[in-house]
């Protein structure tokens, strides 16, 4: 069967690393979170003092970029791949507010950008690969077979990722996450590396009233189209 590359951008929240598990599931294909990488690399700059509430010191990270080491490693009881920086699992500390709050300003840096594009490339020579982002199909997969553009309301983007931040125990108010999804936007639709813009062919999916069965649907339907030709 005709092997190809699925390449998933949209804004923050909109189901993008659901539907793409659920298609690398169904296929037999590899999946990469690009996010959970820009995570990781952000929990690194947290934990090291470069980035904080007060302010971003964007040439120590810089520096250090060699010390950080991504892998994502499968977890069978999961059925997916977790993250983990520097040989510690760091799914769970990656997915907080704090987490967050700070993660597009890290994927502003030019550098922090080119490290992991290159990265992202590389896993996805050989296709059979699901990869879901902000800049896959215009810049790590611009020929990509399928490109697609998932996008919902900001708020009903905030609601999802409240209800999920509730659900783990997270102390968190709506308007918190409101104002997140918002920050998010915003810095991903307006820096100067790579922003967040949909590709010429990209299909756009708007999930604002489709629940993750009928959005699967959509697209798998897409995926089969193309792989029968």
């Amino acid at each position: 069967m005709k092997k190809i590359t699925i390449a998933i951008d949209g804004f923050s929240s909109t189901g993008k690393s659901t539907l793409a598990k659920q298609l690398a599931k169904h296929l037999g294909y590899v999946y990469v979170d690009t996010g959970a990488m820009y995570r990781a690399v952000a929990l690194f700059a947290m934990q090291n003092g470069y980035i904080s509430p007060t302010g971003f010191d964007k040439e120590s990270l810089i520096n250090n970029l060699s010390f950080i080491k991504l892998d994502f490693k499968f977890n069978p009881d999961l059925g997916f791949a977790e993250m983990y920086l520097n040989d510690d699992n760091v799914e769970t500390a990656i997915r907080t507010i704090e987490v967050s709050a700070f993660v597009s300003k890290v994927a502003e840096v030019s550098e922090v950008r080119a490290k992991l594009v290159e990265q992202q490339k590389e896993m996805g020579k050989n296709k059979a690969i699901v990869m879901d982002g902000r800049d896959i199909g215009t810049v790590v997969f611009p020929d990509a077979e399928l490109k697609i553009f998932m996008t919902a309301s900001a708020a009903t983007r905030a609601q999802r990722r409240f209800d999920e931040l509730q659900q783990k125990g997270d102390s968190v108010s709506y308007e918190e996450v409101l104002k997140n999804v918002e920050e998010r936007d915003y810095i991903d639709t307006h820096r100067k590396d790579s922003p967040l813009v949909m590709a010429d062919d990209s299909i756009e999916v708007d999930n604002s009233y489709l629940n993750r069965e009928e959005q699967f649907e959509v697209v798998l339907d897409l995926v089969n189209e193309i792989i029968k030709e």
